[in-house]
């Protein structure tokens, strides 16, 4: 998989992996990808039906 990151999110997230918040940058952008998920999962069961979102 390839991503298309900004430069200054980047550079945040290198932020987090320095100050030790993430051991990297794969783990720093998992995270932020479970949580979307966990939100998006969290809008379904509120509105009773599911989205088009791929879990992969």
């Amino acid at each position: 998989m390839t991503l298309r990151i900004p430069k200054q999110q980047i550079d945040e997230v290198e932020q987090m992996v320095e100050t030790g918040e993430f051991p990297n940058r794969s783990e720093a952008i998992r995270s932020a990808v479970r949580d979307m998920l966990n939100e998006q999962d969290g809008e379904r069961d509120e509105r009773g039906r599911n989205r088009n979102w791929a879990k992969v």
